[in-house]
C-alpha cells in the first residue's frame, strides 16, 4: 500500500495564503472635477481653449467629468474628442 510522505499545512495557515493570492490591489481615489480650467494636453503658444460639453462619462489625467460636464481644452484636444464621440453636437 502506498502512502502520502508530505505533510498536510493547518488550515489557518492555508486559508491565509489563498487569501493573500486573491487580494487585489487597491484602485487610486477618483477626484471631483475642479473647477474650470484648461484639461488634457497642453496649449500651444498663441491658442485660446475652446468650451466643449461632454456627452459621456470620461477621465482626464484621473479626473472623472460626468456627461454634461463644460471642459476648456486645446483645439486639438476638442478635435479628437469630437471623433470619439465624447462631445456633445451642437
Amino acid at each position: 500500500m502506498a502512502t502520502n510522505s508530505t505533510t498536510k499545512k493547518p488550515a489557518a495557515a492555508a486559508a491565509e495564503e489563498s487569501a493573500a493570492a486573491v487580494t487585489e490591489p487597491p484602485r487610486p481615489a477618483r477626484r471631483p472635477a475642479p473647477a474650470p480650467d484648461v484639461v488634457g494636453p497642453a496649449l500651444g503658444a498663441g491658442v485660446e481653449p475652446v468650451t466643449v460639453t461632454l456627452s459621456h462619462h470620461h477621465t482626464i489625467d484621473g479626473t472623472d467629468y460626468p456627461p454634461g460636464a463644460e471642459l476648456l481644452v486645446s483645439p486639438d484636444y476638442a478635435y479628437r474628442l469630437r471623433l470619439q464621440g465624447y462631445v456633445t453636437r451642437a
